[in-house]
């Protein structure tokens, strides 16, 4: 399982999810947790092309650590499970060149549309504009707008609470991905939010656990 950050694309390391790896160790997966190119100095796609290559390199390296490379699942948090879903609405082949295939995502908090934030200082520092300047962009950047029948399967989850990434981010993708044929689970934290849903996220986590068995496993 792949391990992405979050911390709005512009902070955050791979010790902000080293419990949920260690949680993934322990029920027997092989975690990798990755970094990646931080915004502002670093604008989209660079943080998709790196955690892109962060996939492939574990496809490349499966003998090594005994993996599966077309058993390899994605797991974020906020930006880290934007990037998730992002992994997993653009790894279908849709072109001479596809991206490295990723076979199950776990995203949480996941900002899955960034045209619903007209403000703030977090997505426009991520794409370098505004959504007035290039409505376009953010669009290219959501993976609720990337979804296709050949998607793999998601697990979401999400604070009901939220007010950072409000929950109707987590209902859309859920409601995309359900109508395109996708199989996907969507798990609401009630009451939790943005933070809450990331720290005391444990029923949550057990039921992304029983998804991944029965995906990767």
């Amino acid at each position: 399982v792949l391990l992405i950050h979050g911390g709005g694309w512009s902070s955050g390391d791979r010790e902000q999810v080293r419990g949920i790896a260690e949680r993934l160790a322990r029920r027997g997966y092989i975690a990798f947790n990755t970094t990646y190119r931080l915004a502002p100095k670093h604008r989209f796609p660079a943080q998709l092309e790196d955690v892109q290559l962060a996939l492939r390199w574990m496809q490349d390296h499966a003998a090594d650590y005994r993996m599966r490379p077309e058993r390899i699942g994605a797991f974020g948090y906020s930006a880290g499970a934007h990037l998730a879903a992002m992994l997993g609405t653009l790894s279908t082949a849709r072109n001479s060149t596809p991206e490295p295939r990723i076979a199950a995502v776990v995203a949480g908090g996941t900002p899955s549309d960034l045209t619903k934030f007209s403000g703030g200082k977090l997505v426009p520092q991520f794409l370098g504009t505004t959504l007035q300047e290039n409505p376009e962009l953010f669009r290219l950047a959501s993976p609720v707008h990337h979804i296709s029948a050949n998607d793999p399967p998601f697990f979401i989850y999400h604070g009901g609470s939220d007010l950072l990434v409000s929950v109707d981010h987590a209902e859309d993708l859920h409601a995309a991905l359900s109508n395109a044929g996708v199989r996907s689970e969507l798990f609401i934290l009630r009451g939790r939010g943005h933070i809450g849903a990331f720290l005391t996220d444990g029923p949550a986590f057990s039921a992304a656990a029983a998804f991944l068995d029965r995906e990767l496993r």
